[in-house]
């Protein structure tokens, strides 16, 4: 008797339909993005319109360098995304580690109020932070960007990495200092290796938010040197004439580099999952 194939059942089919109709409905509004970034002005608003541009062209990209200042918001973006992963990575990685090895009086009750403060909306929160900066006297600079990002992430990574931490058995840290390695050595060692898959995927969920922000950037941020890609492409929109071409070229050169650091991290992530496997 032939064995079933799971593609020609019917609860097969309906899996792989649901998830075509799921790819296409997700994929689709980039699609669209990418190919209006290559088309003329006059292709643009043609109906009925053309998924593929007849008349490829870059002087949309052209235009954007040349009008706008991409590269000096491209520049910020990678620099207060960069500083705001290797901030809340340091402080989270101590953090959890401390949560999950460290005994102390009202350990879990900090732990449930660390998330519990992740529940607050940026908005609720960015004016107080607001005020806070202002007093402080760095309004309107990148530190700025960097702690706010920092402060909203780290609550969710804290959490995040304290399960990490968790599921790491603790004879192995324990065997590691009975063996004469001292704590730091027993950390850096032993545990980080295994809590790998857990910094990288928090690092990638900081990263993606910093470089997506635009409610923190427009609040905090007035210099136009200093804004980042967000709210740079979206004040595009505040031209007498709205140029779609370079809306959308810019758009797509937004979401390339956090594909092309999601593609190049996934390598270590996967890897990460082997490698924190306990071998017997």
């Amino acid at each position: 008797m032939k064995p079933k194939n799971s593609f020609f059942s019917l609860r097969g089919q309906v899996i792989y339909w649901c998830a075509a109709v799921l790819l296409i409905l997700t994929a689709f509004p980039f699609f669209w993005m990418v190919s209006t970034s290559f088309k003329p002005l006059r292709e643009i608003f043609v109906s009925p319109p053309n998924f593929l541009p007849k008349n490829f062209t870059l002087a949309n990209f052209v235009q954007l360098f040349e009008q706008t200042r991409f590269l000096i918001y491209f520049r910020n973006s990678v620099f207060v995304s960069t500083l705001t992963v290797i901030f809340t990575m340091a402080i989270a990685t101590a953090g959890a580690y401390s949560l999950t090895r460290f005994r102390f009086y009202g350990r879990e009750k900090i732990a449930s109020l660390i998330l519990f403060t992740y529940m607050f909306a940026p908005i609720m929160i960015i004016i107080p932070f607001y005020v806070l900066i202002k007093r402080i006297g760095i309004a309107n600079t990148h530190l700025a960007l960097i702690l706010a990002y920092t402060a909203f992430c780290l609550p969710f990574s804290l959490w995040l990495l304290r399960a990490f931490f968790q599921s790491i058995p603790l004879v192995l840290e324990e065997a590691a200092l009975v063996d004469g390695a001292t704590r730091f050595r027993a950390v850096f060692h032993v545990i980080l290796p295994l809590a790998l898959p857990g910094i990288i995927a928090t690092a990638i969920f900081t990263f993606i938010l910093a470089w997506n922000d635009y409610i923190f950037v427009r609040i905090l941020i007035t210099s136009d040197n200093l804004k980042t890609l967000s709210v740079g492409i979206a004040d595009l929109y505040n031209a007498t004439v709205i140029d779609w071409g370079m809306i959308m070229s810019g758009g797509m050169l937004i979401t390339i580099p956090v594909l092309v650091f999601f593609i190049f991290i996934q390598r270590y992530l996967i890897a990460g999952w082997g490698a924190g496997a306990v071998k017997g």
